[in-house]
């Protein structure tokens, strides 16, 4: 446990995307590949849409409490690009594992985590994100620093809703006072202040307005904690 003035931090709970993580080809939702997909099964498609799509699909994981689950998303913008039934085998390559990887890890990152778990600070991740993500982190070799993952999908809801964050510092037996959250949303890392987290916000390019603590790489976490 490391002790910060009356401060003490023992673990720290990573959001995911953004924090850890960056999409291969620059898009989170939906994957590199979508188009190449759709169009192979549908080449009548008018190109032109997939960008009133992608908002569309976009506006269903924005909405309601929990995470919308991955075959209404692609449902949502196939609508729009004018396939209302699709066929399974179309959902079902959508859904399938990519040809390559769809994650990449920043490059501060690992150095980060080495010095983390070298000073013996216990680390989760706390995503708003789908099911099986644990297997991308097998992939990218992260998954040897975390001892679970809260994924928004699986527990139902997502954050800022208080669950999330508990099941983060509940998978590594803690206090709330003992962990840090960050985030690289400002009002998600605000919420877990509120319940009586550490926080601080990673803001590795936009620049938006916060009330906690901004950092601009994974490596300004360390002189924070130690």
């Amino acid at each position: 446990m490391v002790v910060l003035g009356d401060r003490r931090i023992a673990g720290v709970l990573f959001d995911s995307g953004g924090v850890l993580v960056g999409p291969v080809g620059g898009r989170w939702n939906p994957r590199y590949d979508f188009e190449e997909i759709v169009v192979a099964h549908h080449p009548e498609i008018r190109t032109e849409l997939f960008p009133r799509a992608f908002a569309a699909g976009q506006d269903l994981l924005d909405a309601g409490t929990t995470t919308a689950k991955r075959a209404d998303y692609h449902r949502a913008i196939l609508r729009v690009l004018g396939v209302d039934e699709p066929s399974t085998a179309l959902l079902h390559q959508l859904e399938a594992p990519a040809d390559g990887p769809v994650l990449e890890v920043f490059p501060d990152v690992q150095r980060v985590l080495d010095q983390l778990q070298a000073w013996g600070i216990r680390m989760a991740v706390v995503s708003d994100n789908w099911a099986g993500m644990e297997a991308h982190y097998r992939e990218l070799g992260l998954d040897r620093y975390f001892e679970g993952y809260a994924i928004s999908e699986v527990m139902g809801c997502r954050k800022p809703d208080r669950r999330m964050y508990a099941a983060g510092s509940d998978l590594l037996g803690l206090a709330v006072g003992d962990c840090l959250f960050i985030d690289d949303d400002p009002d998600l890392v605000s919420a877990a202040v509120d319940l009586g987290y550490h926080g601080v916000v990673l803001m590795r390019a936009a620049r938006l307005p916060s009330t906690v603590q901004i950092i601009t790489s994974l490596d300004e976490l360390l002189p924070i904690i130690a």
